[in-house]
């Protein structure tokens, strides 16, 4: 008798184990929905930043004969963040990834400062109406990466700090969850979360 009674006790406690490491599990992949779901809407917006890039290299193309140097900055930081974008979404969440893209998000972002400061010099520029709407889009799409980053972020620090908790931090590892997610942080974390102002004065 006291045999069953021993292993009527084993049993729940297996299965207690066993439910708790489904929710567990089932909670991760929720969590680590969440964070690529808000990468792929940072990934929609840096997109459409580096697509209006080339329009807007363009469009100053022709007033800035003399800027060769400024054009083909902006150019080359948007070519490698474009392919630090590609790497990161294949990567999902990887820390190492993450930083790299933030790094070269920074890079595109400092030289497009660079190219607004060179632009000032150039009054016909800063009255042509292409330029006037690619400057409105521009800023648009700034707000949206910002927002986008903001909520990524915010999954992410979701996604850790239930994966680092206790019974989670046992578990995670056992069931494919063993790292944490990267944030995305631009080069100055601060300064990001202003919108950069791309008007022409």
């Amino acid at each position: 008798m006291g045999i069953w009674i021993t292993l009527g006790i084993l049993g729940v406690v297996v299965v207690v184990v066993f439910l708790m490491t489904v929710g567990i599990y089932n909670k991760l992949v929720v969590l680590k929905n969440r964070y690529l779901n808000g990468f792929s809407q940072i990934e929609v917006q840096l997109k459409r930043r580096h697509d209006l890039i080339p329009m807007l290299v363009e469009t100053v193309k022709g007033y800035m004969k003399h800027e060769r140097e400024t054009l083909e900055a902006v150019i080359e930081a948007r070519n490698q963040a474009v392919g630090l974008l590609k790497s990161a979404s294949k990567l999902g969440g990887d820390s190492g990834a993450m930083s790299s893209l933030g790094n070269a998000e920074g890079a595109l972002s400092s030289a497009m400062g660079g190219l607004f400061a060179v632009m000032e010099a150039y009054p016909d520029l800063k009255a042509n109406e292409q330029m006037l709407a690619l400057q409105e889009e521009l800023t648009s799409t700034e707000n949206k990466v910002a927002f986008s980053r903001q909520a990524y972020n915010d999954s992410v620090a979701s996604y850790n700090s239930y994966r680092q908790s206790f019974p989670q931090v046992v578990v995670a590892s056992m069931i494919g969850h063993a790292k944490d997610a990267g944030f995305i942080e631009f080069e100055d974390s601060v300064q990001i979360q202003i919108a950069p102002d791309v008007s022409i004065r």
